[in-house]
């Protein structure tokens, strides 16, 4: 009998640290799609809060803190990543388990804007893009979440499938930014 192992989607390819930005893969704990039901939004922000201390996210922004947070992922769609939904939410949301699709990376220092901008079409300057601000836009060729979550701190998800080529990818930014000086 094959003796199996889990891995991360990121296993093997972090940490790394260019100049002054470091990626490295987080432990987002568990990871569950929320879709209100039709009309049931506010309940489910309700709930939401009641049960997780967070509000259902609006348009572009996260809600929670590190360990516990929601994440706008697209209209009707948020992510709930951290704690296991609690029972009640299922009364307001339809609620699905991908805790095993996602890859998640922190994107961390003092250049990490300028990495972005390498390789995101958004402009995720502080003075645009505060903690809280997420976006689902494309990281290079693929689609991505991007959160930012400190003053020079970024959440990042892309499919599981793209973890090695998002590693890739941030890599070359991060050496050509940290080669400029």
């Amino acid at each position: 009998m094959d003796n199996l192992t889990a891995k991360t989607p990121c296993d093997g390819l972090l940490p790394l640290t260019f100049g002054s930005v470091t990626l490295s893969e987080e432990d987002a704990g568990a990871i569950h799609s929320i879709s209100p039901f039709k009309g049931k939004q506010k309940a489910l922000s309700e709930a939401l809060k009641a049960a997780h201390g967070m509000a259902y996210p609006s348009a572009n922004r996260a809600t929670g803190k590190a360990g516990a947070r929601a994440i706008w992922f697209g209209p009707a769609h948020a992510m709930l990543i951290g704690p296991s939904p609690d029972a009640t939410l299922t009364e307001n949301a339809a609620i699905v388990d991908q805790s095993d699709a996602w890859a998640v990376v922190r994107l961390e220092g003092a250049d990490v804007e300028d990495v972005l901008a390498r390789v995101v079409p958004v402009d995720l300057r502080k003075a645009n893009f505060k903690r809280g601000h997420s976006a689902r836009t494309l990281l290079f060729h693929m689609t991505a979440s991007i959160t930012r979550v400190g003053e020079n701190t970024f959440q990042i998800m892309v499919f599981r499938s793209m973890a090695e080529t998002l590693v890739h990818d941030l890599k070359r930014a991060m050496e050509g930014i940290a080669a400029r000086g």
